[in-house]
C-alpha cells in the first residue's frame, strides 16, 4: 500500500497555499451563494489531484473534508486521474458519494470519469444507465451531473433520440438544472441539426427560460451558420405567452 501524506489537514493546507495565487472574488462571482471558495485555480487543483491519485488516494477519499468548495471539486478531479477499479460497480460507487458532495455547477462540471475513452466504451451501457437515473433524480445538482455528463459521452446516433425525451422530461426549477438541459440542447443542435430543430418546433414541453435559453446558445455557436442562426432567433417564445 503506497504511503499518503494527504490527510484533511495538509489537503487543506495545500489548498490555502494555492489559494494565495488564485482569484477569490472571480470565483466566488461565479458560483453566487456557494460558501467558502477559495478562488485556487482549476490547473492547480488538477495538478493536486494528480499527486494524490500517485498515493493512498482510498485513503485520502475516505477522509477527505467538505468544508471548503474546492475541497468537493478535488475529489471529483481525483476520480478523473485514478485508475478505475476492475469491478465497474465499485468505482461507481465512489462516484456516487462525489455526486452527494456536489454543491456548485464548477465542481459538478469539472468532474471526468477515469480511464480515458477505454474505459467508457468497455463500459459504455452501464454508464448511460448510471447517467439516467441521475437525471431522474431529485437534487438540483444531481441531475445537472447526469445531464452534462451524458451530453459530454452521449450525444451520438444510438442515444440522441432518448436523450432529447430525457431532456425534454426534466422537471426541476433550479437555475443549474434548467441551464444545464439548454446547454446540451444546444450541443445536440450542434451535432443533430434536423433532429433537434423539429424537436425544437415540434414537439418539446420545455418551459420557456429552458427553451429560450437553449435558443440563446445555439445562436451563440460558432458551430451554426449564420442562415440557421436568424431562423432560431426567431423561434423564441415571448415572456407571458399563453
Amino acid at each position: 500500500m503506497k504511503s499518503s501524506p494527504f490527510t484533511p489537514e495538509s489537503v487543506k493546507a495545500e489548498l490555502l497555499r494555492l489559494a494565495k495565487e488564485g482569484n477569490k472574488p472571480f470565483t466566488a462571482s461565479l458560483n453566487p451563494g456557494v460558501p467558502n471558495v477559495l478562488g485556487v485555480r482549476i490547473p492547480h487543483l488538477r495538478q493536486l489531484a494528480k499527486r494524490i491519485a500517485r498515493s493512498d488516494w482510498q485513503a485520502y477519499l475516505a477522509t477527505a473534508d467538505t468544508y471548503y468548495m474546492e475541497e468537493r471539486m478535488l475529489q471529483g478531479l481525483v476520480l478523473g486521474c485514478i485508475r478505475p477499479d476492475d469491478d465497474i460497480e465499485q468505482y461507481l460507487e465512489r462516484v456516487t458519494r462525489f455526486v452527494r458532495l456536489i454543491n456548485s455547477w464548477s465542481v459538478c462540471d469539472t468532474f471526468k470519469f477515469a480511464g480515458g475513452k477505454r474505459f467508457i466504451q468497455a463500459h459504455r451501457e452501464r454508464l448511460w444507465e448510471y447517467l439516467k437515473s441521475w437525471m431522474q433524480a431529485d437534487g438540483e445538482y444531481e441531475i445537472r451531473f447526469g445531464v452534462v455528463m451524458s451530453m459530454q459521452l452521449f450525444i451520438d446516433e444510438a442515444h440522441i433520440r432518448e436523450l432529447l425525451r430525457l431532456y425534454d422530461s426534466i422537471r426541476h426549477e433550479g437555475y443549474y438544472v434548467r441551464m444545464g438541459v439548454a446547454w446540451a440542447l444546444s450541443v445536440c443542435f450542434v451535432k443533430f441539426p434536423d433532429l433537434t430543430m423539429h424537436y425544437l418546433k415540434e414537439e418539446n414541453a420545455l418551459d420557456d427560460f429552458t427553451y429560450n435559453k437553449a435558443l440563446q446558445k445555439i445562436v451563440e455557436s460558432y458551430r451554426v451558420n449564420t442562415a440557421t442562426k436568424q431562423i432560431v432567433k426567431g423561434m423564441r417564445r415571448k415572456p407571458g405567452r399563453t
